[in-house]
């Protein structure tokens, strides 16, 4: 099983629409934070910089989060590694531990100096192996 990056977001006055639950877009923004977070974790931390563009977001909005929620959990984890791109899979959770929306992310490392994709490196691989792997 795929070992789960949690991180924990407190959501902002402007999260929310009119309607009284957190806007679409902002799901989007809450699962980004969440991916610079593991990024962090597995690469930054470590002194590997890793540059990646996103490819592809696949957003299943499940149900609301609703203005009584102070803050969100985001569980991220890599469920495929390609040669160029690799995928992360992440629930936004309310507080009540609901899962509220499903994100799919297709992420493709980028060679900073031609900005075109790149081959994963077998160290990169082996970073994205163990954070895919408990």
């Amino acid at each position: 099983m795929a070992e789960i990056h949690v991180h924990t977001i407190p959501v902002r006055w402007g999260d929310f629409d009119r309607y009284g639950h957190i806007t679409n877009s902002a799901y989007i923004e809450l699962a980004q934070e969440a991916r610079l977070a593991f990024a962090e974790k597995f690469f930054f931390s470590q002194g590997h910089e890793f540059v990646v563009f996103v490819r592809r977001l696949e957003v299943d909005y499940l149900r609301p989060i609703l203005p009584n929620t102070t803050q969100v959990t985001v569980e991220t984890q890599v469920s495929n590694v390609g040669s160029t791109s690799f995928t992360t899979r992440q629930e936004i959770k309310d507080g009540q531990g609901n899962t509220c929306c499903v994100v799919d992310c297709v992420q493709v490392t980028v060679d900073t100096a031609t900005t075109s994709p790149r081959e994963i490196t077998k160290k990169e691989i082996g970073i994205l192996s163990q954070a895919a792997e408990s």
